[in-house]
């Protein structure tokens, strides 16, 4: 593991910057291949993350993993976080403060990784990067923001609640690949939407 990622993980395993800390089991740092093209950002972890100390390790997280298989693509192979690394109680909503305070470890580990895009999964992810919201109107599509990729899709935790959305997520994600081909064979990619930066 790149080192400095492993003082960010150290760092958000000993944190204790927000009310949250107190409530946790344990935090959850980021994991997965330093050298991902892309990094897939979600809300908060859950039950099963706070119990275990890993992202996406619950229900939400093997339907994220089937998404990657069906793109031929393993969950080791690429790097998963949250906007916020503790659980909010009863999984509830990571407050504006919470967010913010978290901030840091998320921008870290984008600086670390310099993925070609980054997977923004559901509104939460969405609105505390981009300020966005009504996630699945923008799914599927391409942002770009200071002179970063962004990729939008529906949280795999929201596949659980309606199936419909399973092959919404599939199909998702195996564009997300093709576009990351493309920009690793230099190519030019759409831009659904391009912040001024």
């Amino acid at each position: 593991m790149d080192s400095k990622l492993e003082i960010i993980r150290r760092s958000v395993i000993e944190c204790t910057k927000c009310e949250l800390c107190k409530t946790r089991t344990n935090s959850v740092p980021g994991k997965g291949n330093f050298q991902s093209d892309v990094i897939f950002v979600g809300e908060a972890p859950g039950r099963n993350e706070d119990q275990l100390g890993e992202p996406f390790v619950g229900i939400a997280g093997q339907r994220l993993v089937l998404a990657l298989q069906d793109a031929g693509i393993s969950r080791e192979s690429v790097y998963i976080t949250n906007v916020v690394k503790c659980r909010p109680p009863n999984n509830r909503v990571p407050t504006i403060s919470e967010r913010g305070t978290c901030r840091d470890y998320l921008e870290k580990e984008i600086s670390i990784i310099k993925p070609k895009i980054i997977c923004i999964l559901g509104n939460t992810a969405f609105n505390s990067i981009l300020g966005g919201s009504e996630i699945t109107k923008y799914r599927g599509k391409i942002v770009k923001k200071n002179n970063q990729f962004y990729f939008l899709t529906v949280h795999p935790a929201a596949t659980i609640y309606n199936q419909e959305l399973i092959s919404v997520l599939k199909e998702d994600i195996n564009k997300l690949f093709g576009l990351i081909r493309e920009l690793k064979n230099n190519k030019q990619i759409s831009i659904d939407i391009d912040y001024p930066t």
